[in-house]
This record gives structure tokens, sequence and C-alpha cells, in this order.
């Protein structure tokens, strides 16, 4: 999978990133994949929030590392599904959700302040309802028959 300019995928900005912002975008982008490398050991630890952050960083800095990231086995299936539909699918979305209502019930029951489950809970509520609401991915065989790649003949 080759990036072209007309693609989904092409990077967003048109004037390149001063040579200071490429190595603070670089360094992000390093220091979010570290993250989701140790999200995908940790249970509690999330690893495609912090590759999302990793990928965004990589287009301003690295084009082909974030291409290689696109490309990965494990985890370029669902960075493509989110850059290019906004989608997360639906098992991703269930853990989610699940483990956030886990983490509420946690705080309830642990917190030393009244207010504390309140605030959690608004802020999981606003957070699940964005991932619940977000389209679940095409089928990667609907999506290449709905849009054929080159010009029409």
């Amino acid at each position: 999978m080759t990036i072209k300019d007309e693609s989904p995928l092409a990077v967003p900005s048109a004037r390149p990133t001063p040579v200071r912002g490429r190595l603070f975008y670089l360094a992000l982008a390093y220091l979010c994949v570290g993250l989701g490398m140790v999200g995908a050991v940790l249970p509690l630890l999330p690893t495609t929030p912090f590759l999302l952050v990793a990928l965004w960083a990589y287009f301003r800095s690295h084009p082909e590392k974030a291409q290689k990231l696109l490309e990965h086995p494990r985890f370029g299936p669902a960075l493509r599904d989110w850059r290019e539909q906004g989608a997360i699918p639906t098992r991703a979305k269930i853990a989610a959700v699940g483990v956030m209502a886990l983490s509420w019930v946690i705080v309830y029951l642990t917190a030393p302040h009244p207010a504390a489950p309140i605030v959690v809970g608004v802020i999981l509520c606003c957070t699940g309802t964005f991932v619940a609401t977000r389209p679940s991915p095409k089928p990667r065989q609907a999506r290449d028959l709905a849009a054929p790649e080159g010009p029409a003949a």
C-alpha cells in the first residue's frame, strides 16, 4: 500500500514542517509508539490511541515511518480503518466501554470525595458515547469493490 497524493492517507500538510517542529513531532511519535507497545502487553493501558497520535506525529515529521505503521500486520488495519472511515471495530467498542464501566465502579467504591464518581462518570459517559457512536469498519472486500483504484476508463 503506497500513499498517493489524492489518497485520504496522504500527508495533510501542504507546507513542510520546520526542523524544530519535525524533531518535536518525531519525539512525540516515538514516545507514543513506546507507550502503545507497553499498552499491548499491559491490560489497563490502551494501545490504539497512542498509535493514532504516533501516526499523526509521524505524518508531520517522517511520512515513511507513518507508512510503516500503517502497514504493520497487527495494528495497521485498525489505524487504516480509523484514518479512512473514522471507524472502530465492534469488539474494540465493547471492550472500551466495558473497561470504562469497570473503571467507574472502582472509582465509586474507592473515591475519598463524593464528587469524584460524578466527575469521572460524566467524563467516561462522554468518552463512551463517542466511542460507541463511531461506525464499525466496512469489510475490506466491500470497500475495495465500492471504490476502485485508478482512473476510470
